[in-house]
């Protein structure tokens, strides 16, 4: 009876040996799996933090280049309407002009007493 006790201890024993050493070699296993993954995380994380800044730096370029389309787009109108404004008064400089030519060839034939009829 004593040596099967002693069978029976030496087997829990065992038993209890291989299973602290599975435990241990889980709680191992657990902590490679959580630093692989809190790696894994980290790097997730500083991709998703440069794939933003490249974003918004994008973001940032487009809408500038859109501003400087925009001021450039009014520059162009103010000339455009500057241009309009001289050439208005230019026309209306030369038709004055003419204007007063024919009147004063008129005048001077009415003052000449050159007087055509009609008829």
């Amino acid at each position: 009876m004593k040596l099967f006790e002693i069978e029976s201890y030496k087997a829990w024993a065992a038993a209890e040996l291989e299973q602290e050493t599975e435990l241990e070699e889980t709680e191992h296993a657990m902590q490679e799996a959580e630093e692989h993954l809190d790696s894994v995380m980290e790097s997730a994380m500083d991709e998703f933090t440069r794939f933003e800044q490249e974003m918004e730096r994008i973001s940032r370029d487009e809408v500038q280049s859109l501003v400087e389309t925009g001021e450039r787009a009014r520059k162009m109108g103010n000339f455009m309407e500057k241009t309009a404004a001289i050439a208005s008064n230019k026309y209306m400089e030369a038709a004055l002009n003419s204007a007063t030519s024919s009147f004063k060839s008129a005048w001077k034939g009415i003052s000449s007493g050159k007087v055509h009829p009609s008829s």
